[in-house]
């Protein structure tokens, strides 16, 4: 095999020096600390470059043209919760624990906030006993099959 002694090494893929990008202040100084070279270059793309002020105007001014905000929960409905969970001596997060909500969802009902949900309003008419949907807002609930 020619003149090579034990000792000698071949190297039979030798990794070309790569530029690695640094992505913090750490790596920049371990690098400078290590000898290799350091470039400085700025990132000049931005991630808005596809999203033009245009798109943005429009999208502003769909939202104002909208017909109307979704209707929330009226205050009557709110107080009826609240008067009927107290008169039950229950708190917002053993009613909601009842319902299998979360208290922040009885919170928002009680304050008029929340958007009205069929399904939740039925579960706290029947957890509480009074109704909270149509007319009579407040009364008792009849029980089933009696009108």
């Amino acid at each position: 095999m020619g003149d090579m002694g034990w000792d000698d090494v071949t190297y039979l893929r030798k990794r070309p020096d790569t530029t690695r990008v640094a992505r913090s202040q750490g790596d920049v100084n371990a690098a400078r600390r290590a000898g290799a070279p350091v470039d400085a270059l700025k990132k000049t793309t931005t991630n808005k470059g596809h999203v033009g002020v245009d798109h943005q105007r429009i999208a502003k001014l769909d939202r104002e043209n909208e017909v109307a905000p979704p209707p929330k929960v009226d205050m009557s409905v709110g107080k009826a919760i609240q008067q009927a969970r107290t008169a039950k001596g229950m708190t917002q997060k053993t009613l909601a624990q009842t319902i299998n909500e979360k208290p922040q969802v009885v919170n928002e009902y009680e304050a008029g906030k929340a958007v009205p949900n069929q399904q939740i309003l039925g579960k706290m008419e029947r957890a509480l006993g009074v109704k909270l949907r149509g007319k009579n807002i407040g009364e008792p609930l009849a029980p089933r099959g009696s009108k």
